[in-house]
């Protein structure tokens, strides 16, 4: 039934809207497991590109989305509003460092919030330029696209005032090896970006994510993000976090700034907002969201039946300290991992904070080729063995987990387990490569 399904899938869906790592059919869901066509129960550890935090099928959630539904099924917020939105809102304006006065703008997904800062800052502060990072992934339309530095979106021409910069990836460093990263990155923007191409008069804004995800789950060094900001406030720039991904919790508070300390001037929101409902928002500066009256806005933006189940996703991850189990369990499954590393020479590097976690493959450790063949490989393998993982990263070499935080020590055993096994396999050449190479992925 599943290749079945598959066949009829492949015909009728646009290949434009797929990235296929092998050949799954889901069926159901539930808490951290999924279930295909067949019946066969996986333990994921992807939660739909981090989209269900809270794990699926959560009663609580099931509950909020049908009496929401039952009581207001629509209403469109941009000219008849109800209180559901606002008091979404008041929450995400709460939970957002800064004492300064703050707005909430919502969409549907992290593409469109990312067009809003597209056009919105450099509306707000009348300079024409932004900088983002080369790695970074911040959303498919053509504001989000321009902003984005990542291979996936390199055949598109976006808007051509953005400059991009590199993101400081300590495991390959930008400038070659060096303790003085960070000193390296902002150098290189103050004294060449600055003086050139881009001068801070004209800049409007920096957009950067705090661990760069699809860009291979990368963690910057601790002092940058804090000497970012400072470049930032000494040249009037508005400083803008894309959480879409590693936010809500994951890497073991609210946001994976919050580790640094910075205070940003607007936050990106979306994926794992909504609890597996379409919903994105920016908390910003008042004034970057108050720069023009309906310049970005979307009739189903902030619907009631989202906004009802945004509201109870928080909730939930307060009340059953997500937050703290991301963090506990996040540097528990690092640990393991990192013994795999002192296992298989293949595992090049492996980092994350929380439960956003990267296992970067290489061919060797002295060269640092990335083995993009192996990681299909291994993601392939621990499908087959009853366990989901996706990859990513610029040389598509990362294999990612950013499981639901609901996740607990012994699932998290049962999946170091596979992925050993996984390794171990490839290692005596027991995965059918030819099975592989069927699914481009990234």
């Amino acid at each position: 039934m599943k290749n079945s399904f598959l066949y009829t899938e492949g015909q009728v869906i646009a290949d434009s809207l797929k990235i296929r790592f092998y050949p799954i059919a889901v069926e159901s869901a539930k808490g951290t497991r999924v279930i295909d066509q067949s019946g066969k129960e996986y333990l994921d550890l992807a939660a739909g590109w981090a989209v269900a935090n809270i794990g699926y099928g959560h009663p609580r959630m099931s509950q909020a989305i049908k009496e929401k539904y039952d009581s207001l099924s629509f209403t469109s917020q941009l000219s008849a509003p109800e209180a559901t939105m606002v008091s979404l809102g008041q929450k995400l304006m709460e939970i957002t460092p800064g004492d300064f006065p703050k707005k909430v703008w919502f969409g549907h997904s992290g593409s469109d919030a990312n067009d809003c800062i597209a056009k919105l800052v450099p509306l707000e502060k009348k300079r024409s330029k932004m900088i983002s990072f080369m790695g970074s992934y911040h959303g498919q339309t053509m504001g989000s696209l321009s902003l984005s530095g990542h291979p996936a979106q390199a055949g598109f021409s976006g808007s051509g005032n953005v400059v991009k910069i590199p993101y400081p990836n300590p495991y390959r460093p930008p400038f070659g090896e060096t303790d003085r990263l960070t000193d390296q990155v902002i150098g290189y923007l103050e004294q060449e970006v600055f003086t050139t191409i881009c001068p801070p008069e004209n800049t409007a804004g920096i957009i950067i994510e705090g661990i760069q995800s699809d860009g291979g789950l990368i963690v910057p060094p601790e002092d940058f993000l804090p000497r970012l900001e400072e470049v930032c406030r000494r040249n009037d720039i508005h400083l803008i976090f894309d959480e879409v991904k590693v936010g809500m919790g994951r890497t073991g508070k609210w946001f994976s700034f919050d580790h640094s300390g910075v205070i940003p001037d607007a936050v990106v929101l979306g994926k794992s907002l909504g609890g597996g409902l379409p919903i994105s928002s920016v908390v910003a500066r008042k004034e970057i969201l108050d720069a023009g009256t309906g310049v970005h806005m979307f009739t189903m933006s902030g619907n009631p039946v989202c906004s009802s189940a945004s509201l109870e996703n928080l909730q939930i991850i307060e009340e059953e300290r997500l937050i703290e189990n991301a963090r506990v369990n996040g540097e528990y499954f690092i640990s393991l991992l990192k013994k795999l590393q002192e296992k298989y020479e293949w595992i090049g590097d492996v980092r994350g904070k929380g439960l956003a976690i990267g296992i970067e493959l290489v061919e060797d450790r002295e060269t640092k080729k990335p083995a993009a063949e192996k990681t299909a490989a291994i993601c392939y393998r621990c499908y087959e063995l009853g366990l989901l993982v996706f990859y990513v990263g610029i040389h598509s070499n990362v294999i990612e987990i950013t499981p639901p935080l609901t996740i607990g020590k012994q699932e998290i055993d049962f999946a170091v387990t596979v992925i050993d096994q996984a390794f171990l396999d490839l290692n005596r050449e027991k995965i059918n490569m030819d099975l592989v190479r069927e699914y481009g992925g990234w």
